[in-house]
């Protein structure tokens, strides 16, 4: 599946730039970037009814929930039965990013890897609930006495490593494989470790991302806590009463210049740099100043060697919390000073929801099609910005970027990903004029 090993006809001065050559997603919005992208400029909100369980036990209805996979679509996966919703999110993303990166993106058998998969080749997945789903169908069946229909083959993805492991699997990744739950920060983390592992030289292709399925644990955890919106949620507005969970996938082909020019590959844009914190502040609420979203926004910065006033626009971690948007408020007015107004600010959670582990994927890959097609897309759900807020909120439609001249001036974006526990990830994007052409 994989191209080739790394090294053949190296440079003596290696270039280990990461770049970005493929994306994928599964969304509310379909099975695909393109529905996505489309989706995330057509200022309405992909949020609705569940349809996936029943709801009327709890306070709110309303989820972003994937639509019905594509008829056909089992049929290119010897194991579709086998996996979890999230398996299929997750390999279904993974594909799409491995077309568009100029690899095959073939499955291969179970038994047999493809002979040109290297151990070159790494996958770094986050995630949150894996297989949780199904293990609740399990115990569903278990309790009614119907031991006919409680399979144990329910529980075979209930571990977090379950997402990644199925893609791992599917395509026969010999290099590292590693999965990453720390909340909502999960798949920023798993990001951030790709990054370093392709700096490093212990690989030269990374799979990244991450993959998650509704469940009605988290449903009703979140309803408990009184974090969930009965309506859509409105990150930033002055009405917002809350956060919409949601599902999906969001994987990216990471790979270095050097790898991705003796493929003849087209970079879509730079991953530049990535850093993390723990605010070490509360079980659940973040640091009411955003000091440890700061921090984490700063490193990335650091590890990109750029200047706070060279961001563009940023995607913001934005769930339409009251508690969470006003902290990260704080971190964006102490990271980016004056600038902050003038900012352009969106949240693709308005969109598709809260994919919590794997948040920081599906807006990454968002983050990435803002800068390939060089517009920030909107942030859904209507009402007045937050009068504490002087954020400078996307949101009457897709804002174009200034435009970078011949001379291959830089567009920078950051994607921010905050988690219980107060852990944080960010990460800094770049895209030139020339699509950071090779």
């Amino acid at each position: 599946m994989m191209a080739s090993a790394a090294g053949e006809g190296q440079p003596t001065d290696s270039d280990r730039t990461v770049v970005v050559t493929g994306v994928g997603a599964v969304s509310v919005w379909g099975w695909d970037t393109v529905s996505l992208w489309r989706g995330l400029n057509c200022l309405e909100t992909g949020i609705s009814e569940s349809r996936r369980f029943d709801t009327a036990g709890h306070r709110t209805h309303v989820v972003g929930e994937v639509p019905t996979a594509p008829a056909g679509i089992e049929g290119e996966y010897p194991d579709w039965r086998r996996y979890s919703q999230a398996d299929r999110f997750a390999v279904v993303a993974t594909i799409e990013a491995c077309r568009q990166a100029g690899l095959d993106g073939k499955p291969a058998a179970e038994s047999q890897a493809p002979a040109s998969m290297t151990p070159e080749v790494g996958l770094f997945f986050g995630g949150s609930t894996a297989g949780m789903a199904e293990g609740e169908d399990f115990f569903t069946h278990l309790v009614a006495g119907d031991r006919r229909r409680a399979r144990l083959q329910l529980l075979a993805s209930h571990p977090l490593n379950g997402p990644g492991d199925a893609v791992a699997r599917l395509l026969g990744v010999t290099g590292p494989v590693r999965s990453f739950s720390s909340a909502c920060a999960s798949a920023g983390l798993a990001i951030g470790a790709a990054l370093d592992a392709l700096r490093s030289g212990e690989v030269e292709v990374a799979i990244v991302g991450g993959a998650d399925s509704l469940c009605q644990l988290t449903y009703a955890g979140f309803n408990a806590l009184r974090a969930v919106d009965s309506r859509p949620c409105r990150p930033f507005r002055g009405d917002r009463a809350g956060m919409s969970l949601g599902e999906g996938a969001g994987v990216l082909v990471l790979e270095t210049r050097d790898h991705a020019r003796r493929r003849g590959a087209r970079p879509l844009a730079e991953l530049v740099g990535a850093g993390a914190s723990c605010d070490a502040h509360h079980m659940t609420a973040p640091h009411p100043r955003g000091e440890g979203a700061a921090l984490a926004v700063q490193r990335a910065l650091g590890d990109a060697a750029i200047a706070a006033d060279e961001i563009d626009f940023v995607n913001a971690h934005g769930t339409g919390t009251p508690h969470n948007d006003a902290s990260e408020w704080h971190a964006i007015e102490s990271v980016f000073g004056a600038r902050s107004c003038d900012l352009a600010v969106t949240s693709t959670k308005g969109s598709v929801g809260h994919l919590l582990g794997s948040s920081g994927a599906i807006e990454a890959v968002a983050t990435v099609q803002c800068l390939s097609e060089r517009q920030v897309h909107p942030t859904p759900g209507g009402g007045k910005v937050d009068d504490a807020f002087a954020v400078d909120l996307v949101t009457d439609g897709p804002r174009d970027l200034a435009a970078a001249d011949d001379d291959g001036e830089r567009t920078y974006a950051v994607s921010t990903s905050f988690g219980f526990g107060g852990a944080n990830a960010a990460l800094v994007f770049a895209r030139d004029s020339r699509g950071a052409a090779l």
